[in-house]
């Protein structure tokens, strides 16, 4: 059977995380005894990682990371890194606050042999307009640079084959704050096979989002940099392709 990683970072989520692990969990059944759930928590000031500690106890194949960085962009690449150097076969990506159904994941791993990737797109957000506006707004910045469609590239509800994640995985720094949005870029400029297949996003079932909008402008505008410099990247790797292939 296939091994699936589920990952997700977490940061001060002590009102969500026992509920949205207990909801997830039961996902790995049916999946090879090497499937795990792995949190990443770094850095949280609450419960969250003695609420982890806890019910670890109950679930034998939930996993913590405690020593990546403290923001979500890097939590998710260490966890990436980390589900691909353990053999997954496949890893799906989702947030710790309960806004994703689990009950959604059954479609995209039901249809994991067709695609190399299939991402979820929020064609209704519950955690409110401004950021929604925010995500189409970096969709039009996104094909500006790199001439690429998407609907929404940051989802946090992505399946993708541990395969074509670490072919691409290596371009991102280790401390990059919009990982998930770059790899869906790299996707689909280079036509890896992938599928947009819309989502339920809920609002927050507690607690408050450590990203504010000011935090949001502050990685927007570091962003408009870093993308020049994963257009260069981009033009390399589209370069070598085209000599290999000649």
């Amino acid at each position: 059977m296939d091994t699936l990683y589920i990952v997700m970072p977490a940061y001060n989520e002590e009102s969500n995380i026992e509920r949205v692990i207990d909801a997830w969990y039961p996902v790995l059944s049916g999946k090879s005894e090497n499937s795990r759930l792995v949190v990443a928590d770094s850095g949280s000031h609450d419960k969250t990682h003695m609420i982890l500690k806890q019910i670890s106890e109950k679930y034998p194949k939930l996993e913590i990371l405690e020593d990546t960085m403290k923001e979500h962009g890097p939590k998710v690449i260490a966890l990436y890194k980390y589900a691909v150097d353990r053999g997954a076969d496949y890893i799906f990506q989702t947030d710790s606050d309960g806004q994703t159904d689990p009950g959604e994941f059954a479609a995209f791993w039901n249809g994991r042999k067709n695609k190399n990737a299939i991402i979820g797109v929020r064609p209704v957000r519950g955690d409110g307009y401004v950021r929604g506006l925010v995500e189409k707004i970096l969709c039009l910045i996104l094909r500006l640079y790199f001439g690429v469609r998407i609907r929404d590239a940051n989802a946090p509800f992505r399946l993708m084959k541990a395969e074509i994640l670490k072919k691409y995985l290596h371009h991102m720094p280790s401390d990059y704050n919009l990982p998930n949005a770059m790899l869906t870029v790299y996707f689909v400029y280079f036509n890896e096979s992938v599928e947009f297949r819309e989502i339920t996003f809920r609002a927050r079932q507690g607690g408050v989002n450590s990203i504010n909008i000011r935090k949001i402008m502050q990685i927007g505008w570091k962003a408009l940099h870093d993308f020049w410099g994963f257009k260069k990247d981009i033009n390399k790797v589209y370069t070598e392709k085209t000599k290999n292939n000649e």
